[in-house]
């Protein structure tokens, strides 16, 4: 008789719960409609907020299970299928240091310990609001945000551009085979002038970045400087620790490559597209699937072939 009453006891609480649960989602769902017809901009933002929320949750989990399966099957992170490996790219503690999922949860503190006081919640709607890009984290732009502040991000990139080929061009000088040295000053202009070499072209001078001047032990501190900034690194560190974040960035994305080259490009969706050629350099919020494609498709033609060091040319 009193397990009947514990089994009556806890069908009553699951009952409650499930009402109570349907009562909340009923008037949040009112809640929502009102916001939408009175307040539409409001409720754009909103609605983006609780999306983020979601996604956000879902990531962690996702990023959980990988590691759980590495565990388990004792693979590294080398190993994985390209869309686990470039979950987990963005865990942080990875060794490139700028994974940004790392980002996103050290520029969402501030807006944490802004919350903590009493009534302080108007506060950060207020600071959100005027300083989205500064101050939320990826999971809570909106689609024109992303567009926007992925642009912002580029224009950053885009002005180290000129300094790491003028760097390339001043250490061509140094060269000891003349035909080489010819070859890649050549390229810096055309680079200079606005056009874009062919793979073939890239292949032919990957030597020359095996060992000095160009090696990545050899670059001049300033040259290291402007690769950071062009990979969204820090530049502000010791010259060492710099070639070393280096290493490990190209390291990674050379792992990717060959991950991605596994699976295939044509697998892959049109959000997976650009995030891998803005990842390596191109700015792709504008372009469209086959333009995507073929980049990459020129990109893997590259990396695909490096061997050893002369992977720094990437």
């Amino acid at each position: 008789r009193s397990a009947l009453c514990c089994l009556s006891t806890k069908a009553g609480s699951r009952s409650v719960l499930a009402a109570l649960a349907s009562k909340a989602k009923h008037i949040n769902g009112r809640y929502e409609r009102f916001l939408e017809k009175t307040f539409p901009r409001f409720y754009v933002l909103y609605a983006t907020f609780t999306k983020g929320i979601q996604a956000l949750f879902l990531e962690v989990k996702e990023i959980r299970k990988i590691k759980s399966k590495m565990s388990h099957q004792r693979l590294s992170v080398h190993q994985l299928p390209y869309r686990e490996m470039e979950r987990l790219r963005q865990v942080p503690g990875r060794r490139s240091g700028r994974g940004l999922f790392r980002r996103d949860v050290i520029k969402a503190i501030p807006i944490g310990v802004i919350a903590i006081p009493p009534f302080a919640n108007f506060l950060v709607i207020v600071l959100m609001y005027f300083f989205p890009r500064q101050l939320l984290i990826r999971y809570f732009w909106t689609p024109n945000q992303q567009v926007e502040f992925l642009d912002a991000y580029d224009a950053i990139r885009r002005d180290s551009y000129p300094d790491v080929v003028k760097s390339i061009a001043l250490a061509a000088r140094s060269l000891p085979e003349p035909q080489l040295q010819k070859r890649l000053q050549e390229l810096c202009a055309e680079v200079q002038r606005g056009s874009q070499p062919r793979v073939a072209e890239l292949y032919a001078v990957r030597s020359l970045f095996s060992g000095s001047p160009l090696g990545l032990n050899k670059l001049q501190v300033s040259h290291v400087r402007a690769l950071s900034q062009v990979l969204f690194l820090t530049p502000h560190l010791p010259a060492f620790f710099l070639r070393h974040r280096l290493r490990s960035h190209v390291l990674e994305i050379r792992h990717l490559d060959r991950a991605m080259l596994r699976l295939g490009l044509g697998q892959l969706s049109e959000e997976e597209l650009k995030a891998a050629c803005y990842l390596r350099g191109l700015n792709s919020t504008h372009l469209g699937m086959s333009e995507c494609r073929a980049w990459l498709e020129q990109w893997l033609g590259l990396s695909c072939k490096l061997q050893g060091t002369a992977r720094q040319l990437l």
